[in-house]
């Protein structure tokens, strides 16, 4: 193919207009800073979404269970069923309450929830995750409780201390109704490094929490731990299926509003950004057009030789899709280079302007986490391909165009 061989020659040829190789410089480095810029935004985003996501589900569970009223009578049969399930690993029941914690002036509302000690390290995290304590410190009838380490900064409490628990199921008397008050004493202190449960949420036995709520031996659900969380939605309708009676909802479903705007900003990131890179490909537009003029001459000694106009505009083509390979591939490599390397960039960065990029007063993590996934790579990669490409269909067409005659008049 001598079309092949007359772009790269054209491609590797010393520009007789400096210009013209000022204008392919600055595309091919347009195109690789715009495909770098992508890739480290977007694998920037999935490591945040996924250090947020491991946060949560560290406490929360991948899969509930609960009654039509917010109680379940036979928790035992309902777990017995879930876990028949393949993808279950464990079950655990939980009694759901709100309140409020007070520790003299200090008051503070808290979400209640009860659990079983030996259960619930099954299905989340929490007995990884204490500062202070032990999970196994709550037992029946002691009213203990564990709590997040934000929570006990702002009551000004630590383990041994008691708090007073005021809860909205109270009793009716003729001067109105009356709220419920109960001591407990802090058994443990918790660090989920998510503001919502270090902050808002409290942790009691499971048989201490039906006294309290008056649930009897009922609970509010079950929670399920299952083998891949990704799968949750799936597993969720299967188990629907089982107990029909029963309402199931998955981890996402219960972060609906977080998980969605994070995927929508992912997305429109990556549109904005792709307009970026599609700038700098058509780029290539006014490159080829100049470099199609200064090249007439030539152009019309092909013509004139034989070369068919097809074999002309391949020429070109090749030219400019060349350059735009070497755009994309040089951004692949700078941006997963700066991805996979962030957390050492970053540092760097805060010591060079002596401020921190991440403060922790404000943001829930305190390093910028990245993800480097294949998919995202390829795609991006495969659109300023074909944006390149796209861009030099016009200008070798009308290489293909020039008139042998009109060219060569002049020469």
């Amino acid at each position: 193919m001598y079309e092949l061989l007359i772009g790269l020659r054209y491609t590797r040829a010393k520009r007789r207009n400096g210009f013209i190789s000022f204008m392919s410089f600055s595309s091919i480095t347009g195109i690789a800073l715009g495909v770098a810029a992508l890739i480290i935004v977007l694998s920037v985003m999935n490591g945040f979404q996924e250090e947020v996501r491991n946060r949560i589900l560290g406490m929360a569970a991948h899969i509930q269970i609960t009654g039509a009223d917010n109680t379940l009578a036979n928790w035992q049969s309902t777990a017995k069923t879930a876990t028949e399930n393949k993808h279950v690993i464990a079950a655990a029941p939980y009694v759901y309450g709100q309140g409020l914690l007070a520790n003299g002036s200090q008051v503070k509302g808290v979400l209640m929830r009860g659990v079983d000690p030996e259960r619930e390290p099954q299905v989340s995290e929490v007995a990884n995750h204490m500062l202070a304590g032990s999970l196994t410190d709550l037992r029946p009838g002691e009213f203990g409780t564990v709590i997040g380490w934000q929570m006990a900064a702002e009551l000004g409490v630590r383990i041994g201390d008691k708090i007073t628990l005021i809860t909205p199921q109270g009793q009716v008397t003729p001067a109105g109704l009356i709220p419920r008050f109960r001591q407990f004493t802090i058994m443990g202190v918790f660090k989920a490094d998510y503001y919502p449960y270090d902050a808002g949420l409290a942790l009691i036995e499971l048989s201490d929490a039906q006294k309290l709520f008056r649930t009897g031996s009922a609970v509010s659900g079950v929670r399920l731990r299952i083998d891949d969380l990704f799968a949750a939605r799936q597993v969720a309708r299967e188990i629907n299926r089982s107990l029909p009676d029963q309402l199931v909802s998955d981890w996402s479903q219960e972060n609906p509003t977080y998980f969605r705007a994070v995927e929508i900003e992912k997305r429109m990131m990556f549109i904005i950004l792709t307009l970026i890179i599609a700038v700098a490909a058509f780029n290539l537009v006014s490159t080829l057009v100049m470099l199609v003029t200064d090249k007439q001459a030539d152009i019309a000694i092909l013509r004139t030789l034989g070369a068919a106009p097809t074999s002309i505009m391949k020429i070109f083509v090749i030219q400019g899709a060349l350059s735009g390979f070497i755009g994309t591939v040089s951004g692949v490599v700078l941006g997963v280079l700066v991805a996979l390397n962030i957390g050492t960039i970053v540092p760097l960065i805060e010591k060079l302007i002596g401020t921190r990029i991440l403060s922790a007063d404000v943001y829930l993590i305190t390093e910028l986490p990245s993800r480097v996934e294949v998919m995202d790579v390829s795609t991006i990669a495969l659109i300023s391909l074909l944006l390149s490409l796209a861009a030099t269909l016009y200008p070798s067409w009308r290489a293909s165009r020039v008139n042998p005659a009109e060219a060569l008049r002049y020469e």
